[in-house]
């Protein structure tokens, strides 16, 4: 069992308050690793070492600046197995999906940014012959970023690289569940040559650090990914030192097949739109709605797909992984237990999987409700887990009305072989991110983000620059 301390001005340190807590695996529900456990007082020194180290990085040249992280995505390449094997010993998900995270994704985040740092332009503004004006971007100095435990390297390596090529310094803070990831991230920073506190990494309760860092006066942003009343708490403490936010919140994702659609592909992606990751990712596609004409068709197609699914550990490369934690896991099967008692019909699935090696594991085997109707709250409410519902729609309307039809805004999607209606129904739905054809979007130059209660801001692609930049215009009279 590893053990990892608080990674701070370029040196692994204990916890001024001496804790520590255990990671683990939730394959077997055994410890892998022993973490330093952050408090208040460690949110202090990494300020202050963020704060000079963001002054070091912004009068480092800019060429300097875009090699530094480049060498830190050349790392993560070296280091694809360790990392990939640490992503799935914490998380669960398979160690297929854990290999792309870091080098199909984290990896390319690096060298995106890397390509940007050069780029951020101010402009000039006529105004009259007597005066220059002219605009210029400006880093926020230190921002936070509060990130989830569904692919910690996935979720550090979205916001920390644009961070970076801004000319901020960041302080990172995983969540306790699962990290190890994005420790890993402290060690490439420094082997890479990144100025001493310009990343740190605090592990510990979203009580102490989290509500530390909201409060600090000396971050001057914050990114986090979570769940909805705990982005509204930040937004609350925030208010207080108006700090940037940039919020990426719930999801309930709809996903509309057409009686056009071809089932053979709609089967397949809604399989891996429903179940990556055991469906613990927030662009999930859980609600799936399907046009009465094909419905009995596509639902024995996909309820044949759904079983023949091998649930096992991520290590093993099984397509359904362990939830999380037992927590969660106790979570997913209430909402199971409630999608029964409200009516809704069960396929497959609906229980945790407690056989031979997979007994002291956290395993819910995934699961198909049919006969689902809107006001159910297995429905209406984000499971985060491998629990699909399935309705019937008959209009194009009533798809969009019902796809909707909920607080939530992140993601939708829809299967359709007709051109016109992909744009008629695309522009209409009410999310960040619109799917035709396909699930998940894994380029980098396109921005995410939410609606309504999924969040405010974007990220990913050239506008994520944005959300650690500050404008300033300067009118000089030449008169």
């Amino acid at each position: 069992m590893r053990e990892f301390g608080l990674y701070i001005d370029g040196e692994w340190t204990a916890a001024l308050g001496g804790g520590t807590f255990e990671v683990i695996d939730p394959a077997n529900g055994r410890p892998v690793a022993r973490v330093a456990r952050g408090g208040a007082q460690d949110v202090e020194r990494a300020v202050r070492a963020a704060t000079k180290a963001a002054a070091a990085w912004q009068a480092m040249p800019l060429r300097e600046r875009a090699a530094a992280m480049r060498r830190v995505a050349d790392l993560m390449q070296r280091d694809t197995e360790e990392l990939a094997l640490l992503e799935t010993l914490d998380s669960g998900g398979t160690l297929w999906y854990s290999q792309v995270t870091v080098t199909d994704i984290a990896a390319k985040r690096f060298e995106y940014f890397a390509g940007l740092v050069d780029k951020v332009e101010g402009q000039q503004i006529p105004v009259s012959a007597n005066h220059l004006v002219y605009t210029a971007l400006e880093p926020l100095g230190v921002t936070a970023h509060i990130i989830p435990w569904n692919g910690p390297l996935w979720e550090a390596s979205r916001s920390v690289p644009p961070a970076l090529a801004a000319g901020n310094a960041v302080i990172l803070k995983p969540a306790q569940e699962a990290l190890l990831g994005a420790i890993k991230l402290g060690e490439l920073a420094k082997e890479a040559g990144l100025p001493d506190g310009l990343v740190n990494v605090i592990p510990g309760p979203g009580s102490d650090v989290g509500e530390a860092l909201v409060q600090h006066p000396g971050i001057h942003g914050i990114t986090f990914t979570g769940s909805v009343a705990t982005g509204q708490r930040i937004m609350r403490g925030a208010a207080a030192t108006m700090k940037r936010l940039v919020l990426e919140l719930g999801g309930n994702a709809a996903n509309i097949v057409f009686d056009d659609a071809d089932l053979e592909r709609a089967v397949e992606g809604s399989v891996w739109a429903a179940f990556s990751n055991s469906g613990q990712i927030c662009v999930s596609g859980p609600r799936i709605l399907v046009h009465e004409s094909v419905r009995e068709e596509f639902t024995a197609r996909f309820v044949e797909r759904v079983k023949g699914l091998s649930v096992g550990p991520g290590v093993e490369n099984h397509p359904i992984g362990p939830v999380v934690s037992e927590h969660h896991m106790r979570s997913v099967l209430d909402y199971i237990e409630v999608g029964k008692q409200e009516g809704a019909k069960l396929l497959t699935g609906g229980y945790r999987a407690t056989d031979g090696a997979l007994r002291d594991g956290y395993f819910v085997m995934p699961t198909v409700f049919d006969d689902v109707t809107p006001s159910m709250r297995v429905w209406r409410e984000e499971v985060f887990g491998p629990v699909v519902t399935i309705t019937g729609f008959r209009t194009e309307e009533e798809a969009v009305h019902m796809a909707n039809d909920t607080e939530y805004g992140l993601a939708n999607g829809m299967w359709t072989q007709s051109l016109a209606r992909a744009h008629r129904v695309a522009r209409l739905l009410q999310s960040g991110q619109v799917y035709v054809n396909e699930w998940f979007c894994g380029d980098i130059q396109c921005p995410a983000g939410g609606y309504k209660m999924s969040g405010i801001g974007r990220e990913e692609g050239q506008q994520a620059l944005g959300n650690y930049l500050q404008l300033k215009s300067v009118r000089v009279n030449l008169g």
